[in-house]
């Protein structure tokens, strides 16, 4: 009964320590919920709750081109472009080979050209594919502690020719790591353009495997009237690199297309389209993920209307080309010519054309449009309006003034002569004969020199204020200066030095210094204005895109800019500009060809509306192949006389002296009767094939 009774009370202890222990691990347990919930519970709380956040920021497209009667020359062609965005977060070392697996993936869905991979591109391929004890073998012979730049250095110059022998395969590959490559993290960049529907389509099969890989509407520049002005019209291209901090600061991204040259730069800030912006969350809450997406809308840059009339500028085109190749054998050299038409009252520019076929590259491009922006030329006695009138503002000649015209011989100069020995003129025969001995007293008495046979001019100084004079006066009239038009450069002409007298002669009579066509559209437009020197534009109009086929809201109308006056009265011009029409109209004037149709030239068939016009022409003596063996024809001009409405300009270089018919009279007729017919009775421009634009992605492109 006693031993009974000790059992029953051991086991009570026994479910004591049961207790204690279960107490202790509920305890502990209620212990590590509140480290869990109170300390730790914000954090771990983030992890189970994380939202990831990717924005893409989708290129618009850029805003259209029209010329002055609103047909559409610039236009956007819309594609879809492969892109990559490099990731920020991951190693290197990891970065680099998931490129490179996502890299082997691309190749099998989309076809990629090869030209663009150098050696060093294969190289780098090579280095990043190869195992570091493999790329280590290739420093045993280098000599020295090396850095781990001079080390990668030393690797990539031991790399020979048959360790990049690839294949066309492996070449794609290579081809698409370099793009992927040259992208900026966070940044998407172009790995291909222009991907066809099937491209597409096995691309976006295959998203979820290509981490970083996007397909993203894109657009590429068309030009609905082919190449006819499509160089002044300007590229698209990516931004350099020495600009890139510049382009960051205004909002561009690194990948960005921005316009690099002519109208596409200058308008830069008006054509770059607002970007539309994709953001992309993904929640996660425990084990449930909410994916969000929000789409800011983007928009197309605002539009340009342009001054040129596109169907002169195709006629231009044409005539200049037609003249060429019609009078091949005239040309010395590079068989090229230049013409441009402008309103001498606004200063907008009608059209402008270059014609260039050069012997020596028969595979370059013959449109040259841009030669009548930077080619100089000496453009002989078309200049002779600017140095008739310089005589009269500086007082060394007058209206009633009278030179003997016969052969002048200065000392240290050869014999100064015009064409034939004209005997006694005044400014009107002068210009309607083109007499240079007129010209050459108008440069002796800027430089203080009375003419005496033989006898030299009197001082460098005073020749020197002589350059100085003409200079001044020629640049009123856009001569040797920059003519102000809204391109981002251009040629202003070669100055020549200023201590021969001999050479201040020649400049009077356009031998001397050099000028570009622009400038010398501006400079007859100057005289046909009555002396009031025009800003040339090409754009007269900004315009917010146009929706539905309408014309957008006008943003910003450009008026008609005088840049200056010239320093002569107009009674002064007026009697110049009454020479001009003595050129056409006189008996003896060297245009007169153009109203009788005559030596190679048609008739220009003025009617009421351009009954009449006033021109000047010019032949600079140029030495080619041997001393003074071909000439520079030139042609300046506006029509109608009384109330210009059209100035022009024609420049025809290296023409053999043999040649007898003038090439740049002949272009002057058959353009003004483009224009006085097309003016009768407008059709619109031609249709022709569109052209897209090639653009290179290449950085380092300039």
């Amino acid at each position: 009964m006693g031993k009974k009774n000790k059992k029953r009370k051991h086991v009570p202890v026994r479910l004591n320590v049961l207790f204690i222990i279960v107490f202790l691990l509920f305890s502990a347990l209620i212990l590590r919920l509140g480290v869990v919930q109170i300390v730790q519970g914000e954090e771990y709380e983030k992890e189970l709750t994380q939202t990831a956040n990717q924005t893409a920021r989708i290129d618009a497209p850029r805003g259209v081109m029209y010329d002055r009667f609103g047909h559409t020359v610039v236009d956007n062609e819309m594609e879809l472009s492969v892109t990559y965005t490099n990731p920020s977060e991951q190693s290197s070392t990891k970065k680099t080979e998931e490129m490179l697996r996502i890299a082997n993936e691309l190749v099998k869905m989309i076809d990629v050209d090869t030209e663009k991979i150098t050696e060093r591109d294969k190289k780098d391929y090579w280095y990043e594919t190869t195992p570091a004890e493999e790329r280590k073998e290739l420093l045993k012979n280098v000599e020295g502690d090396l850095t781990g730049a001079e080390e990668y250095q030393a690797i990539i110059d031991q790399i020979t020719d048959e360790q990049i022998n690839y294949s066309d395969d492996e070449l794609k590959v290579i081809a698409i790591y370099r793009e992927m490559t040259r992208g900026y993290a966070g940044s998407p960049q172009r790995i291909k353009r222009a991907i066809s529907e099937e491209e597409a389509h096995k691309v976006s099969e295959h998203l979820d495997k290509l981490p970083g890989v996007e397909i993203l509407r894109d657009s590429r520049r068309s030009y609905t009237y082919g190449d006819t002005f499509r160089s002044i019209l300007g590229n698209t291209s990516t931004i350099p690199a020495e600009s890139i901090d510049a382009y960051l600061a205004k909002g561009y991204d690194r990948s960005d297309l921005i316009g690099r040259s002519f109208l596409e730069a200058q308008y830069e800030d008006v054509l770059r389209g607002q970007k539309a912006e994709i953001n992309r969350s993904s929640t996660r809450n425990g084990s449930q993920t909410e994916n969000t997406v929000n789409e800011k809308q983007g928009s197309r840059g605002n539009d340009l209307m342009l001054t040129i009339d596109m169907e002169m500028q195709q006629k231009l085109s044409e005539t200049l080309e037609t003249a060429v190749k019609s009078n091949f054998g005239a040309f010395l050299k590079n068989r090229e010519a230049y013409a441009v038409m402008m309103n001498p009252q606004t200063g907008e520019i009608i059209s402008m054309a270059g014609y260039k076929d050069d012997p020596n590259n028969p595979d370059a491009s013959n449109i040259n449009d841009t030669g009548v922006l930077n080619a100089q030329f000496e453009m002989g006695s078309s200049v002779k309006a600017a140095s008739v009138l310089t005589g009269f503002q500086t007082g060394v000649m007058t209206p009633s003034s009278v030179i003997n015209d016969r052969t002048l011989n200065v000392k240290g100069t050869p014999p100064k002569k015009s064409v034939s020995a004209m005997g006694p003129v005044n400014y009107l025969s002068a210009l309607e004969r083109s007499s240079n001995v007129y010209m050459f007293y108008i440069a002796m008495r800027l430089a203080n020199h009375e003419y005496q046979e033989n006898a030299p001019f009197r001082s460098i100084s005073d020749i020197q204020d002589g350059y100085e004079k003409a200079r001044y006066n020629f640049n009123q009239f856009g001569l040797g200066v920059d003519p102000g038009i809204d391109l981002p450069s251009v040629a202003t002409g070669y100055v020549g030095d200023n201590t021969n007298g001999g050479n201040l002669m020649d400049f009077f009579i356009g031998q001397y210094d050099t000028y570009t066509p622009l400038q010398m559209a501006q400079y007859i437009s100057t005289v046909a204005n009555d002396g009031a020197r025009m800003k040339p534009h090409l754009v007269s109009e900004i315009r917010e895109p146009s929706t539905s086929g309408e014309e957008g809201s006008i943003v910003t109308q450009f008026k008609p800019e005088v840049l200056n006056q010239v320093d002569v009265s107009r009674e002064e011009i007026q009697l110049v500009k009454n020479g001009l029409e003595r050129v056409v109209y006189g008996s003896n004037g060297t245009a007169s060809r153009m109203r009788q149709g005559r030596d190679g030239v048609e008739k220009v068939n003025f009617n009421d509306q351009f009954p009449d016009m006033a021109a000047k022409t010019g032949t600079a003596q140029v030495s080619i192949y041997s001393t003074n063996d071909g000439n520079n024809q030139t042609l300046v001009g506006y029509m109608p006389a009384d109330n210009p409405q059209v100035a022009f300009t024609v420049v025809v270089p290296g023409i053999s002296k043999s040649y007898k018919t003038n090439v740049a009279q002949q272009i002057g007729s058959k353009m003004l009767n483009a224009y006085i017919d097309i003016d009768e009775n407008r059709e619109g421009p031609e249709d022709v094939d569109t052209v897209l634009e090639d653009v290179d992605t290449d950085p380092e492109v300039e």
